[in-house]
């Protein structure tokens, strides 16, 4: 399987790891992929942030799927279409929850396992996850950006049906439709929602996407997503752009640095030279930034503030620097978040640099898919060496 994947020039071998990681992630049952293979394993020591991760997160599906398509391979996207349409197909109304079982259902409910002690003593073990229970308003824009690329690729031409392309219309107007109201949002507070930022950020991604998809194919509904997207774009530019701080804010009309917003480098939602991309990362990098390491984000959410780096989030800055062209930056910092690997090349969620301690759930597909979008972003073209 490994000899069939794409590779960049540059960190290879950390590439192929997590390519093996992720692919041990998808369930071939249903197309269901996982979070992560463990439960309860907490985000930093006696943090009592400890949750079951062994579903399969529409959020995280998407982002696994980013990580096969650079890698060259498709049948995973293929499987998980299926599963997709089991999963809509109980609901008309298309309202998802953020994560399901394996097998589609949403049965689901948090309890503690009494008496289990769990992780180095670092308790309680939870079965079962309320964040199901959640509206995360972004899970729409994904679920279309999972969808949207059957339709630029030749090599999903049993994909590309009505049925299809239905399903991915009805995901882009839910995400239009949702756009800047409130939710619980990518990390999942369980503080008072808000309007959040990267929500907003990912129903643009969709309605714009969807738009590129309907103009290659039909002679209608792009006007649609395309006038949906532009809306959104502009509700962004202006209620979440903080002058204050120089930064676009985690919610809209706030203040608080998000890290989740370095994906608007790669997701094209302003070009590279526009300075207030530049001064979103950079504000990130120092506000949210702990000897290179990136955390999510320092405001309190419920159970206080994170206490260690999210590993994900420094991948993602590795993604930033090389869009906007700071490609020597890229890779130290790239180098830098390689430490977190074990000796196996494994990666959990979270990662104390004070210490070099691994937290949260391992191995986590999140932490793998960062490492394969960050090498492939700051490694140089093929075309450039061969």
């Amino acid at each position: 399987w490994v000899k069939g994947c794409a590779v960049p020039v540059l960190y290879q071998d950390a590439v192929i790891r997590s390519a093996l990681a992720l692919k041990l992630h998808c369930f071939e049952d249903t197309g269901a992929i996982v979070a992560a293979t463990t439960t309860s394993i907490p985000e930093s020591s006696g943090s009592g942030r400890t949750w079951d991760y062994r579903y399969c997160w529409l959020r995280d599906a998407y982002y696994v799927l980013g990580a096969f398509q650079l890698l060259g391979q498709f049948e995973e996207r293929e499987r998980f279409i299926q599963w997709l349409f089991d999963v809509a197909s109980g609901s008309p109304d298309l309202d998802l929850a953020p994560l399901y079982r394996v097998d589609g259902r949403t049965d689901l409910d948090e309890r503690l396992v009494p008496g289990w002690p769990g992780f180095g003593g670092h308790g309680p073990v939870r079965v079962g996850n309320s964040a199901a229970l959640q509206r995360q308003n972004d899970i729409f824009g994904e679920t279309a950006l999972a969808l949207s690329p059957v339709f630029l690729d030749e090599r999903f031409q049993d994909e590309q049906s009505p049925a299809t392309l239905a399903l991915l219309t009805r995901l882009a107007r839910k995400a239009v439709a949702v756009a800047g109201t409130p939710d619980a949002g990518i990390w999942e507070v369980r503080a008072p929602v808000h309007p959040r930022t990267f929500s907003s950020l990912m129903s643009w991604a969709a309605a714009d996407r969807v738009a590129t998809v309907l103009r290659s194919r039909t002679a209608d509904g792009a006007s649609e997503f395309a006038a949906g997207a532009a809306r959104i774009r502009d509700d962004i530019l202006h209620q979440a752009w903080n002058g204050t701080t120089g930064a676009f804010a985690s919610t809209h009309g706030g203040a608080d640095l998000d890290a989740s917003l370095l994906q608007m480098a790669p997701l094209r939602f302003l070009p590279p030279d526009d300075p207030r991309l530049g001064a979103t990362v950079d504000a990130v990098t120092r506000g949210l930034g702990r000897g290179g390491w990136i955390w999510r984000y320092d405001d309190d959410d419920g159970l206080g503030t994170p206490q260690v780096a999210f590993v994900l989030c420094t991948f993602w800055l590795v993604e930033a620097l090389a869009v906007l062209g700071r490609t020597a930056e890229a890779r130290r910092t790239l180098e830098l978040a390689l430490v977190a690997r074990n000796s196996l090349g494994l990666l959990s969620e979270d990662f104390d640099p004070r210490g070099g301690e691994r937290w949260g759930n391992f191995p986590q597909a999140y932490s793998h898919v960062g490492l394969i979008r960050a090498a492939f972003a700051a490694s140089p073209a093929w075309a450039d060496v061969l």
